[in-house]
């Protein structure tokens, strides 16, 4: 399975709910070593299925001081009440950073490249880079957390960009 280029917004790929995994195959390891691949070259600490045009819910990160993980067809089942905000960029955001708010912690189901389930509980920096590639599985950006009007005003930056 080929990684093409990282799809930016605009792209309406970004803008749809990713599908199940039916069956984690071997290719499913190929796959993830290249994703992860992808993610370090564009200097990202995650990178998910509908960021480079495959609509699957897979993602991988790989947090300062962590190993990389995939987590596919991944659940949300438990989110912190504490809320922390905390300046977010993205691959398919260019040049943008914006302050989020998120839960500070979660707990989280989902299956290995290889196909084994797993739990995790994570806070700080892990929590917020697992929720920010969840969304993505959405269909959701990290811009649209923010406010109309600030989200707005990037939208305009990022479009005069292309025209320059």
């Amino acid at each position: 399975m080929d990684i093409g280029e990282i799809l930016t917004v605009g792209n309406e790929l970004l803008r749809m709910k990713a599908e199940p995994v039916n069956r984690i195959g071997p290719e499913y390891v190929t796959l993830a070593a290249k994703m992860i691949e992808a993610m370090h070259e564009g200097k990202g600490v995650g990178l998910a299925g509908p960021q480079i045009g495959l609509m699957k819910r897979i993602f991988v990160i790989h947090a300062e001081g962590d190993t990389p993980r995939v987590f596919i067809n991944p659940s949300i089942i438990e989110t912190s009440q504490d809320m922390v905000k905390y300046e977010e960029g993205c691959l398919s955001v260019p040049g943008i950073w914006a302050e989020v708010i998120r839960p500070s912690a979660i707990r989280i189901q989902a299956w290995n490249e290889k196909g084994r389930p797993f739990t995790l509980d994570a806070g700080g920096l892990l929590s917020r880079i697992i929720q920010h590639e969840y969304d993505h599985l959405e269909g959701v950006l990290f811009i649209d957390r923010l406010s109309e009007s600030k989200r707005n005003r990037i939208l305009a930056r990022l479009e005069k960009r292309k025209k320059a």
